[in-house]
């Protein structure tokens, strides 16, 4: 085995922070999400608003990146992106997809799956315009997920837009915008010690909210 490999084996971390029980949960996962997003933020977290969107392909080969979450309420949870992006395309395939927020520093977890769909054409004018210029320009610059040749082609396109829309307000590509996943599953996990965490989910039933343990 290589040092790396001896080292990786014996890597282990004790949770103790707290504990989590049904009795402590909301009765509403977006409440109890708000509740411990709050808490992550209060923190002071480095984005704690990153989290793992994962799709499947057509062929049944999944994929996962971290996108930031930019709105979240009772309908879901919203992100931004190309809609050409590989995670556009596949989950408008495959409408089931699954997020994972991961807070280390207060030894939690929250899993979230359900359907995607895309939002208003309004939605996504608005948060477009509350972007940074920059980050406009690279909407348009960028054909994400596409094969870049160069670093330098992507500078090239950088320029061409900038150029574009010097001195004009920049208005949002209409293959750019937002997507919101509609939860059917929460899973909140809390680090306890001997890897005996607590695990608590909801499941929608008939329109409302089952809640439950999971074996750690």
């Amino acid at each position: 085995m290589s040092p790396i490999n001896d080292h990786i084996k014996h890597l282990r971390k004790d949770y103790a922070q707290a504990t989590l029980s049904e009795s402590d949960v909301n009765t509403n996962p977006f409440k109890q999400f708000e509740k411990w997003f709050d808490e992550a933020m209060n923190a002071q977290l480095d984005e704690p608003n990153a989290m793992t969107i994962s799709t499947v392909s057509a062929n049944g080969r999944p994929s996962s990146r971290i996108v930031l979450l930019r709105n979240f309420d009772e309908r879901g949870f919203v992100f931004f992106t190309n809609y050409k992006s590989r995670k556009a395309m596949e989950a408008k395939e495959d409408s089931a997809v699954a997020l994972n927020f991961f807070w280390q520093s207060i030894e939690r977890q929250v899993r979230i799956e359900g359907k995607i769909e895309k939002i208003s054409t309004q939605e996504s004018d608005d948060y477009f315009a509350s972007r940074p210029r920059e980050s406009q320009i690279g909407a348009w610059a960028s054909a994400q997920s596409e094969t870049l040749n160069s670093r330098e082609e992507l500078e090239n396109q950088v320029k061409l837009f900038t150029d574009k829309f010097k001195d004009t307000t920049i208005p949002r590509p209409s293959h750019w915008g937002g997507l919101r996943i509609v939860p059917d599953f929460f899973e909140f996990w809390q680090g306890r010690s001997n890897r005996l965490h607590d695990r608590i989910f909801y499941a929608l039933k008939n329109q409302d909210w089952k809640i439950g343990r999971l074996n750690p």
